[in-house]
């Protein structure tokens, strides 16, 4: 019997033990529901916290069982380890989130989220937490000191928020081994894009596992910690957009497992050592947007694992480095706006995986290598501002996914290849400012993608292709400064996607304006200066309402402006050397309805005009200003009334020089048969007169220069010409 007995009571204890343990599991179950039941209160109702149960009183229900809701992951004992709610539109504070009710809580994720408010002084009571990223909301205030406490935490991220203050020291370990406390496990430090200012405290470098440091787009400044020289873990360090002066600490040098170093936007100065080159392990490496100066590391891709490199906008001098040319796994290369010298075809290797290079601004010379049509996946290409010679590569067709050509402001020369119609993915084509001769291929009509079209400033000659309508994408045309005869295509008109510019200045055009220039509403500047339009301004054009900038002047246009408060807002100067524009609301125009002041001497036949006029084959049309013009003033004389005679000065017709148009060669040659003497009304020691009968009654005297006088003519009609005009196409 007492055996019996003694085994009752053995088992009466048993079950006290498992019923106390039972309670005491229920009750720490209770206390983290009840934490996240109050946090979720404070909330306010969001859908995605429909799995938390609906009140409080909840948590007292036996069905209750948090490590079922959404986001909460439990241990086998049910103790919650894991609260993860990124990306799912949370909004409200942690400022009602109980961390003390979490003594197992290993990772707490709530990145891409709304939340505001600053980051609780509790949170380092998470004193086994492992992993922290609360990235990406709007979180403000200063990081709290009690950080320092997540002696176990690998990861912390907290960038995209708008933290202000300093990394203060004691975030970190001494070095000395003395303190317990600071985030002595991280690997992974994230503070990009917020508002954290101050140095950079040299305890980062006591990070002995660090790998990823992160600290881009803040507002650090002074210089770059020597101490991060000690991080023989550290693989990315990420130091860009801050105020970061002085010289890159040489001791980055032997960081082995460096692959990415990117200080990008700062202050930095002084030379990059050469020390880089030890990197052997190095993928990306961004210099851009600083003031170094001296030679890049000439051995920067040594571990041949190089392929994004940047240094654009410094004041960089000296070759290229030798290791690229062999760095065959580059896909990414900016070195535009430095001082680098060297020859682009002898510098540079082929690279199948390159989709971008810029190297504009600098000192290249050479020829473009056929070896650039190896670089199959190139998407952009721009080598403008250098010294380039000779002509485009043909081969430079074969880059069938090439969207950004510029080779502008070099001295390339030649025609421009009509294989380049096989660049059917180009949106960007710039040539602009070079040697370029011939005419505009017609197959430019097939880059149906093209967008920005520029060949200005160059010495393009012929028409201007109609098939050029056809690029109905395109935003920017710019064909100025050439040699390009011809009228203007009516199909321009087409170009209803034209918004930056349009640009025929400076060319050789001739005709009329077509009406079909007003379908172009969105265009913002048009330029068709110094040209031989003739003609009115359509009135069609009345319709281009995105106009703030237009130039119609050195041409010979004429009549009224379009009845549009667009064109009576534009400068005078774009009126102005025209043949006779009208409009009573700009100034130095003449009011539409008054007659222009031409005085009649009542014989139309006996009128004579001062011509002078550029033509081809090395003559020069023009009446003489020196000497030839006291001649005609005596054949006037004989010719004329004499009671004309006595007429004043004013209206002595050749008191002023009318420059009537661009009188047609053809005209004068068919009316004076060729230059025949019977229609030599006069010689000096520059050339022959002849008097030239046009239609319309109206007589011109014409002075035929010869050949070997034409420069010292020239000249002089050209310093009359300055004296008469602001401006002088």
């Amino acid at each position: 019997m007492a055996n019996q007995g003694n085994c009752v009571s053995y088992a009466l204890f048993v079950s006290w033990i498992v019923l106390l343990s039972s309670c005491k599991a229920s009750f720490a179950l209770t206390a983290e529901a009840l934490a996240l039941l109050k946090w979720k209160e404070s909330l306010g109702n969001q859908s995605i916290l429909q799995s938390w149960g609906l009140s409080l009183e909840d948590a007292n229900s036996s069905n209750t069982n948090h490590c079922e809701w959404r986001g909460i992951m439990c241990n086998d004992a049910g103790s919650v380890t894991e609260i993860n709610l990124a990306y799912t539109g949370l909004t409200g504070t942690l400022q009602f989130l109980d961390f003390s009710s979490f003594p197992n809580l290993l990772r707490l994720d709530l990145k891409v989220n709304q939340l505001t408010g600053t980051i609780p002084s509790n949170i380092g009571l998470l004193s086994k937490l492992q992993f922290l990223d609360l990235s990406t909301n709007s979180l403000n205030g200063t990081l709290p000191l009690s950080l320092a406490n997540l002696t176990q935490v690998y990861e912390l991220d907290v960038s995209r928020n708008n933290i202000t203050g300093v990394l203060d020291p004691r975030l970190f370990p001494d070095g000395t081994g003395a303190a317990k406390t600071g985030l002595v496990s991280l690997k992974n430090l994230l503070f990009q894009t917020t508002g954290l200012g101050g140095r950079i405290p040299q305890e980062i470098g006591n990070l002995n596992y660090l790998s990823l440091l992160a600290l881009d787009e803040n507002h650090f400044y002074g210089p770059i910690p020597r101490s991060l020289g000690n991080l023989s873990e550290l693989s990315i360090l990420r130091l860009s957009g801050n105020l970061l002066s002085g010289n890159i600490p040489p001791n980055l040098g032997r960081l082995s497992k460096l692959t990415d170093l990117r200080l990008i936007t700062n202050k930095l100065t002084g030379f990059v050592p050469p020390e880089l080159g030890n990197l052997s392990s190095l993928t990306v490496l961004h210099l851009s947007e600083n003031n170094f100066t001296g030679q890049l590391p000439q051995q920067v891709c040594q571990g041949g694992k190089l392929i994004n490199f940047t240094a654009a906008f410094n004041n960089f001098s000296g070759p290229i480095p030798v290791s690229l040319k062999n760095c065959h796994n580059l896909y990414r290369v900016r070195l535009e706006h430095n001082h680098l010298t060297g020859a682009l075809d002898q510098d540079f290797g082929v690279y199948p995986n390159l989709t971008y290079i810029d190297l504009s601004f600098n000192n290249f010379r050479g020829e473009l290598s056929a070896n650039w049509g190896e670089c199959q996946n190139l998407t952009v290409m721009r080598i403008a501002g250098n010294m380039l010679s000779g002509k485009i590569a043909v081969e430079i067709s074969q880059l069938n996914r090439l969207a950004v050509l510029d080779l502008s402001s070099n001295q390339i020369s030649g025609e421009i290849p009509v294989q380049l119609r096989k660049l059917s993915k180009l949106l960007d084509l710039s040539l602009k400012d070079n040697r370029l001769s011939g005419q505009v291929p017609v197959e430019i009509g097939e880059l149906s993608s093209l967008q920005f079209l520029d060949l200005s400033m160059n010495m393009l000659s012929g028409p201007i292709p109609y098939q050029i309508g056809d690029c109905t994408r395109l935003q920017l045309l710019g064909l100025g400064k050439n040699n390009l005869n011809g009228t203007i295509p009516y199909q321009i008109g087409n170009l209803v996607a034209l918004q930056d510019l349009l640009d025929l200045s400076y060319n050789f055009l001739t005709g009329g304006i077509p009406s079909q220039l007003g379908k172009l509403t969105s265009l913002e500047r048009l330029n068709l200066s110094c040209n031989n339009l003739s003609g009115s301004i359509p009135a069609s054009l009345s319709s281009m309402w995105s106009l703030i900038d237009a130039n119609f002047s050195y041409n010979n246009l004429e009549g009224p402006l379009p009845d549009s408060n667009i064109f009576r807002s534009f400068q005078p100067s774009a009126y102005s050397n025209n043949k006779d524009l009208c409009s009573g609301l700009v100034q130095g125009l003449r009011p539409c309805n008054a007659i222009p002041e031409r005085k009649s001497d009542g014989n139309k036949k006996n009128r004579v005009v001062i011509v002078v006029a550029p033509i081809a084959g090395g003559l020069f049309l023009s009446l003489a200003l020196v000497g030839v013009l006291g001649f005609l003033r005596r054949w006037r004389s004989r010719n004329m009334p004499k009671d004309r005679s006595k007429s004043s000065s004013r209206e002595d017709p050749f008191s002023i020089c009318y420059f009537n148009g661009r009188i047609a060669y053809e005209d004068i040659i068919k009316s004076t048969e060729n230059f025949n003497d019977k229609y030599c009304i006069g010689e000096g020691g520059t050339g022959k007169v002849y008097k030239v009968e046009m239609s319309g009654s109206q007589m011109l005297a014409v002075k035929k220069l010869n050949y070997q006088s034409r420069d010292g003519e020239v000249e002089r009609l050209r310093s009359f010409s300055n004296e008469q005009n602001s401006k002088s196409c």
